[in-house]
């Protein structure tokens, strides 16, 4: 009987060894959320439109968790300097996981992070969030005031916010 339940655990620990070495071991790779490109789309026409509704000509970049480009969309009338604004605030607000405009008195120093190049601190800029994890950023640039902008932006969340919730992320 001794043996019989010293073989029985013998057994349970070489069962369970693996799933505890498994559960303690760093994990390899990770499931990372990403905004699709028609969502993005959507994203930034909602934000077009919202600035025409305000009379303004704008450009909106939508960029990825990485910062990079997605989506740009310039309106017609919208200044060249707007694309890299634009650009420059969906980055910032990514980056920071906050909209740009609670930026603007956080770093009073000339030499702190504004300097940085593709930093940005200028309403306008808002962080994309999905499930508690950041998946981007939006940024709309070329209204004459950055509320107006960051509306927009707000505008082109708004216009596709169920639809990320509701993905299951």
């Amino acid at each position: 009987m001794k043996c019989l339940k010293l073989l029985v655990l013998s057994l349970l620990m070489l069962t369970a060894g693996p799933t505890m070495a498994q559960s303690s071991a760093p994990r390899v790779l990770f499931n990372l959320p990403r905004l699709s490109m028609d969502t993005a789309l959507r994203m930034a026409q909602a934000a077009i439109t919202a600035c025409r509704k305000a009379g303004v000509n704008v450009t909106v970049t939508v960029v990825d968790r990485s910062g990079h480009p997605q989506v740009v969309l310039r309106d017609t009338l919208a200044m060249n300097l707007s694309l890299v604004v634009s650009r420059d605030k969906a980055y910032t607000a990514m980056t920071f996981d906050t909209p740009t405009s609670r930026l603007e008195h956080r770093f009073p120093d000339r030499y702190s992070v504004p300097k940085e190049p593709g930093i940005i601190i200028s309403a306008g800029g808002l962080p994309i969030t999905a499930a508690g994890s950041i998946i981007g950023g939006i940024g709309v640039s070329g209204s004459p005031s950055g509320v107006t902008d960051e509306q927009c932006a707000q505008a082109g969340l708004d216009a596709v916010r169920t639809d990320i919730e509701m993905s299951g992320m």
